[in-house]
């Protein structure tokens, strides 16, 4: 019988979850920036072989929120754990030894399904900080998302502590989830690639229409913004940024769908969106209801 599941990748933010979705699944599907919280919502990858599938949700980071958008984000992170068969536990190797799980996820006590740690971006580390980290903490796994260092034997560590279950979902798919989500986030990527300081953190995406039936797939995209200063910013002089962003967006989506794209990309201001529950809820954002972090 083949093993089938959920594996949760969960940490702070900015421990290169993303990057080791995309690694184990072979595919770029999750934004991947420096900055942090770049992770908005789940993001699902599938990685098939003859004996094994694992469904990997790559979560926002864990954090203290300090608003709405981030209540959201740190609910859609714990309804991950809660839905895991296997966690992967995944933390910055420079930050040395992590702390419990439960204590990063703050939870009332730790999770009851298998919990694989695993130490990210060890090949930053010297050979020596490496061997000391690899006595602190012998269990879990030195891996590098972004050069492939020790991702075979943590995604067969993952693969032989899920449950026996035939497989999920056909094994050829790669997500469940659509090629318009997927516009969406490349084109948020592309606008925290090319702005700076805070402002990449008021920007949302929606796509309004995506006609996929005629050449070139026709996509109308909207960034929102929550101040008119922002606005004059993502549109730059004369239109430059936009275009710029729009230009780059394009081309990953063309990558996305193999085919020519015309993306229709338009700027508008959501007044305080971040902070706004209903206006998160008109971008697809899911605010717990008791209004617990």
């Amino acid at each position: 019988m083949p093993r089938a599941g959920i594996v949760t990748v969960a940490g702070k933010p900015n421990a290169g979850k993303s990057t080791l979705l995309n690694r184990i699944v072979g595919e770029k599907l999750a934004i991947v920036s420096p900055k942090p919280q770049s992770t908005r919502d789940r993001i699902v990858g599938i990685h098939s072989t003859p004996e094994a599938q694992i469904v990997l949700l790559d979560t926002p980071g864990l954090l203290d929120p300090r608003y709405a958008l981030q209540r959201a984000m740190r609910a859609t992170a714990l309804a991950a754990l809660a839905d895991a068969d296997v966690i992967l536990y995944l933390a910055d190797a420079t930050d040395g030894e992590p702390q419990p799980l439960a204590e990063v996820a703050g939870l009332d006590r730790p999770p009851r399904v298998p919990i694989v740690r695993a130490l990210n971006k060890v090949d930053l580390l010297s050979a020596s900080a490496r061997a000391e980290l690899a006595a602190k903490a012998p269990d879990a796994a030195l891996v590098s998302a972004s050069n492939g260092q020790g991702i075979d034997d943590l995604t067969a560590r993952l693969a032989s502590l899920l449950p026996e279950s035939p497989f999920l979902y056909p094994e050829d798919e790669l997500s469940t989830q659509t090629v318009r989500f997927f516009a969406a986030e490349l084109v948020r990527e592309t606008a925290f690639e090319q702005l700076e300081e805070e402002l990449p953190y008021g920007v949302a995406c929606v796509i309004e229409e995506f006609r996929e039936s005629q050449t070139p797939v026709y996509i109308r995209a909207v960034l929102h913004v929550e101040r008119e200063s922002q606005k004059r910013i993502l549109i730059g002089s004369g239109g430059r940024r936009i275009r710029a962003i729009g230009r780059d967006a394009r081309r990953k989506i063309e990558t996305l769908v193999g085919s020519p794209v015309y993306l229709d990309l338009w700027v508008k201001v959501l007044p305080n969106w971040r902070r706004n529950p209903s206006a998160l809820a008109r971008l697809g954002y899911k605010i717990p209801e008791d209004g617990s972090p």
